[in-house]
Formats: C-alpha cells, structure tokens, sequence
C-alpha cells in the first residue's frame, strides 16, 4: 500500500511539471547564450540560469510570469539528475513542500529571470562563477 501511495504521489507531481517553457523572448536568448559560451546542448545555459537565479535568493512573483512561447524543455532534460536539488531549492527559499502547485510557475519564472540576469551581466563572464 506505501508504494502504491508513493507512485500515485511521484504521478501527480509528474503531471504538475512535464515540460517547462521560457518566455518567447528568452527563446532566442538561450540560443544566443549556448554559443557565446560554446556550452553544447542548450539545457544547460537553462540550469545555469535557474542556479543564477536562485543564487540571488530573491522570492519572485508569479504575478510577473511571462508567457510561454519559448524554448521547451521537458523536466527530465531540463534537470537530469539533479532535480531533487533544484526542485528542493526553490522549495527551499519559497517554503512550499514538492507537490505545490506553483512549482512549475517558479520554476519558469527562475529559469526566464536567470537568462535575463545572466543577458544583462557585461561579457556574462559571471556565469562561470
């Protein structure tokens, strides 16, 4: 019966994030931002953008969700092995547990607020760092 409970538990938090979208705006920025810094596949500028992201330990608002005309990434592509820990993160710094419902929102609006952060950085030499 637990494992039942937890598979039910993993499909409901599966279908709240399946795929994440940046703003159309930021579609051409992920492009952009992969081949400035020759980093191959273009999910990772997106992980870097998130970390950027959070590294500033800001709450943002979801009533500043842009639209999602952008690049997609489904949740297995976007985190690969380590969603537990970006997922734990925004978690972390909004209090809310995994099955939140506006976890994907925060998740979007991290990921589209990083590339802008990162855009605006002179050179973007910081998102090395």
């Amino acid at each position: 019966m637990l494992n039942l409970k937890n598979f039910l538990k993993n499909l409901i938090f599966s279908l709240m994030i399946s795929h994440i979208r940046t703003s159309k705006k930021n579609k051409e920025l992920v492009t952009e931002l992969t081949r400035k810094h020759s980093l191959g596949a273009e999910n990772v500028i997106a992980r870097l953008a998130i970390a950027h992201s959070l590294k500033e330990g800001k709450k943002l608002n979801l009533k500043n969700l842009a639209d999602s005309g952008g690049k997609e990434y489904s949740r297995k592509v976007l985190f690969g092995e380590y969603e537990n820990i970006y997922l734990g993160m925004i978690c972390n710094l909004y209090g809310i547990h995994r099955r939140d419902k506006s976890l994907g929102k925060l998740v979007k609006l991290h990921l589209d607020e990083g590339l802008k952060q990162i855009h605006n950085k002179k050179n973007n030499v910081e998102i090395m760092i």
